[in-house]
């Protein structure tokens, strides 16, 4: 009992000091009452009692001269460590503003000493960047996570964690539409997503994979990876329930996307997968993907009413002064006046395209180079000629007309022999 009694008057001082919280200099005083407190264990509830008045108060001078003692020389490494993930826990009860202020001076008051306080800085990141998050401010919250180290070689972490932080960071960026910085942590994520079993995780990957692409103006491959998500046939992944609302926003997608990807071959044949999917014809865009997989003439009402379902990216202008959408039309219509004329002035072409004979003439020359379209230009006589699949067609019906007589030929011969031919 004496031994009690002589113990609690030596932690008289630092309790009275945590039960009025001291305010200017006396915060001080009390950090340095409790850092002379022989017993550890009593020193660190000390320090809890005190981070909880500090907290409860949301006084940010007092957080910052705790968080300045605990990295300090004045506090053992062990008994910092977890005073620091409580702070760092803790961040959160504060005010938004307080929030914001002392967790920033935490990161650059723990970064000389950053490779004791790995763990602790991951939660404060993570509970900074949520706040930015809830705020809408999203290329913050990504920067905020993007500081984490996730190639640190004290902290043992999972590959599943690290392909959820650099996933959640991509899709932070793209929120502000930043494809650069986004695919830089989806290439990262790239190398772990073979190794995961998590459903739910893997299709967020993919997603985020595919609005890169569409960002990036990669419209088929991006096209490609919306059509595989529309055909997903789990309606529950990883506890999340898929609706139909989300397959139907992947699948117009997809069709969009293949809209404007450049005219050609690999187009054509995307084109014709989506157009015999009946799920499209369902779509408010299905007009217009018929007339494009047939080969028709766009007019600029049809152009227009499909520019009205475009995201802001699908209509950026291009260096030329030109649209996303001018282009993928433009090339479109030109692909299409090649199965209609055999050959046609660049005047008349324009005229046709709505744009200038010299510009017609670039895009004509540049399909004919990339193998997206046969033809020759006859710069002299200001021409282009067209050259179609007429002669191949006919040449593939005679090949059919000669295995069918072959194949006649045969039964008459089995006939002939008294064999019996089944009709």
């Amino acid at each position: 009992r004496e031994r009690e009694r002589e113990r609690s008057e030596c932690l008289l001082p630092s309790l009275a000091l945590l039960q009025a919280p001291p305010m200017g200099a006396d915060m001080d005083g009390a950090l340095r009452t409790i850092a002379g407190i022989a017993d550890q264990r009593q020193k660190i509830e000390q320090y809890k009692l005190l981070l909880s008045s500090i907290v409860s108060t949301n006084n940010v001078a007092h957080a910052k001269a705790f968080i300045d003692h605990m990295v300090s020389d004045e506090v053992p490494l062990v008994a910092s460590r977890q005073l620091l993930q409580i702070v760092a826990q803790d961040l959160v009860k504060l005010e938004a503003d307080a929030h914001k202020e002392v967790a920033q001076y935490a990161l650059a008051q723990i970064q000389p000493r950053v490779v004791s306080f790995e763990e602790q800085v991951c939660v404060i990141r993570e509970g900074l960047a949520e706040l930015y998050e809830n705020e809408e401010q999203w290329s913050k919250a990504a920067q905020m996570l993007g500081g984490i180290d996730l190639d640190s070689g004290i902290r043992m972490l999972d590959d599943t964690y690290k392909l959820s932080k650099c996933v959640k960071i991509a899709l932070l960026y793209l929120e502000d539409d930043d494809a650069v910085n986004a695919e830089t942590y989806i290439k990262k994520a790239s190398f772990l997503v073979n190794n995961s079993k998590d459903e739910a995780l893997n299709l967020q990957y993919k997603v985020c994979y595919a609005r890169i692409l569409d960002l990036k103006r990669k419209f088929l491959e991006a096209a490609l990876r919306y059509y595989e998500f529309s055909q997903l046939e789990k309606r529950e992944i990883g506890g999340r329930q898929v609706d139909e609302d989300e397959l139907q926003q992947a699948l117009t997608a997809a069709v969009t996307c293949t809209i404007l990807a450049a005219a050609g071959p690999q187009r054509s044949r995307v084109l014709a997968t989506l157009y015999k999917d009946e799920r499209c014809s369902k779509l408010k865009i299905y007009p217009i993907l018929q007339k494009v997989y047939l080969e028709r003439i766009l007019r600029k009402p049809e152009v227009d009413a499909f520019a009205e379902e475009l995201k802001p990216h699908q209509k950026a202008l291009l260096p030329d002064k030109s649209t996303v959408l001018d282009r993928a039309m433009i090339e479109h219509n030109l692909l299409s006046a090649s199965k209609l004329y055999t050959n046609i002035s660049f005047e008349e072409l324009g005229t046709l395209l709505g744009i200038g004979p010299d510009k017609a003439e670039k895009i004509a020359a540049r399909m004919i180079s990339e193998d997206r379209m046969r033809g020759s230009i006859d710069q002299v006589e200001g021409v282009i000629h067209f050259e179609n699949d007429i002669e191949e067609l006919h040449q593939w019906d005679q090949q059919i007309v000669g295995i069918c007589q072959a194949l006649n030929d045969v039964l008459e011969s089995m006939v002939k022999k008294g064999l019996s031919v089944a009709v």
